[in-house]
């Protein structure tokens, strides 16, 4: 008889979750997997998902716009806000759904409620106790609340934005990362005035300087109320309103105050301290580069262990650890050349290092940079600008880093993530002929090389969907 009821349970059914255990499952180990919430984590459900959903929505307004300028006679529009909630509720119900069918597909047994571990091989969930050989714990994070405000708690968070009833025609957004950003894109595009403020000097740290400085001015351009160097004093509730005072003596009278100021990992009321698994200063697992935690068969994987939060890194370490545990080929991540992207509006991506970071590391480099109004707006008249770079390795002519802010940004450099990965150098990208008329050609045809920006480093590389 088995020692254990199961070989691997999975305590928690997100993006990693859910791959750890159908793979595992697929090499015949047998697999739990237990989920309080829905499956298919935030991702799913209050992230990357409904949010792109949501940023495609927002693109109608200015497409009406712009369609003039081509020809186009648009008469009276709005957005029906209930309507774009529903259709997103029913596509988030139809991947729980396809997460539900993979799972049983493959296997693995799914067990709904809060689970915890009462020692390094017990799991409870909902009082009713199991044995597992392996336990893996992918519950990922959760917003962090303004808790060193006063009023704090009558801001809201990203997880209630995406259920709201009516549209915030008046919004603040505190918060200077991938989802303040994208929120204030969201919300302007479907109608609304955007008053968005930032501690620093200037939002998204980590990515390429240029990048977010035009990222700031298209935005102004487009109307939203960008104030960096800005924090929040109080809230207060004004009826069913909400007025923010300012550091600076200022206050607004908002709909709602959107509070996106980074991400904390859901390590709570899993008994990971009874069991001795050691976290970080942040509250994050501590793991090695399998992915294990101090206690010798226990494992973490995705936005609970603090490294890359990013949806796709997490799908990664959960396949990794379901190969190493049960496939016979220890494996382990490579974090190099990760693409990344802010749906900003024009959206922002980045794969490989910046400038200020291939300097810390000691490399001399060269940079390429193209500052240029997109083709569609010769015509439709929108003051919105294309930005893009190209960090390169002066001694062995190896592409560092490609970064790009303008439509379509996100497609061209995930393609562009694969020629980093496959280290290619600058020579290359000159002899690839270029797809005439795109934006993409620009990556090719860059010869002039530019002076390196010379600013202070800010913050850690992108790659944490938070502040």
């Amino acid at each position: 008889m088995p020692q254990y009821d199961y070989d691997l349970f999975v305590i928690g059914a997100g993006s990693g979750g859910v791959r750890a255990a159908r793979i595992a499952a697929s090499y015949g180990a047998r697999v739990a997997i237990a989920e309080e919430r829905d499956l298919g984590g935030t991702c799913v459900n209050v992230g990357c998902v409904p949010k792109k959903l949501m940023v495609y929505a927002s693109h109608f307004g200015e497409e009406f716009e712009d369609a003039v300028g081509f020809g186009w006679n648009v008469g009276a529009r709005a957005n029906h806000w209930r309507t774009l909630i529903q259709n997103k509720n029913a596509e988030i119900a139809r991947l729980n759904g396809i997460y539900a069918g993979l799972l049983d597909g493959a296997g693995a047994a799914r067990i709904d409620g809060h689970a915890f571990l009462i020692d390094a091989h017990t799991v409870d969930v909902e009082g009713r106790r199991l044995t597992t050989e392996y336990a893996l714990i992918a519950t990922g994070g959760s917003p962090r609340p303004l808790e060193d405000v006063p009023g704090g708690e009558y801001a809201i968070s990203s997880n209630e934005m995406f259920h709201l009833e009516h549209m915030p025609y008046r919004a603040l957004i505190v918060g200077g990362g991938y989802i303040a950003v994208e929120f204030a894109g969201i919300l302007h595009g479907l109608g609304g005035e955007v008053i968005q403020i930032h501690r620093g000097p200037l939002f998204l740290r980590g990515f390429d300087d240029m990048l977010r400085q035009a990222l700031a001015d298209d935005m102004r351009n487009k109307g939203i109320d960008l104030r960096f160097d800005t924090r929040l004093a109080r809230i207060e509730a004004v009826g069913t309103a909400r007025r923010a005072i300012l550091t600076d003596g200022t206050s607004v009278d908002v709909d709602i105050v959107l509070a996106a100021i980074g991400r904390k990992p859901r390590t709570a009321g899993l008994g990971l301290e009874r069991i001795g698994v050691r976290l970080d200063g942040n509250g994050a697992i501590e793991v090695d580069e399998y992915s294990r935690t101090n206690v010798e068969n226990i494992y973490a994987v995705g936005d609970v262990t603090g490294r890359i939060e990013l949806t796709p890194v997490a799908i990664a370490e959960g396949h990794a650890v379901a190969n190493t545990l049960f496939g016979n080929r220890p494996t382990k991540v490579d974090y190099e050349n990760v693409p990344t992207a802010v749906f900003s509006q024009p959206p922002l991506a980045s794969v490989g290092l910046t400038q200020i970071q291939a300097r810390e590391r000691g490399i001399e480099i060269d940079v390429y940079r193209n500052l240029f109004r997109p083709m569609k707006h010769t015509l439709s008249g929108r003051k919105e600008r294309i930005a893009i770079e190209i960090v390169v390795d002066r001694a062995t002519d190896r592409v560092l880093g490609c970064h790009m802010v303008g439509p379509d940004a996100p497609e061209i450099i995930q393609c562009l993530a694969i020629a980093l990965k496959a280290g290619a150098t600058k020579a290359h990208f000159d002899a690839t002929i270029g797809l005439h008329p795109t934006t993409a050609e620009e990556f090719v045809t860059m010869r002039a090389k530019t002076e390196p920006t010379a600013i202070a480093h800010e913050g850690p590389p992108p790659g944490v969907e938070g502040e």
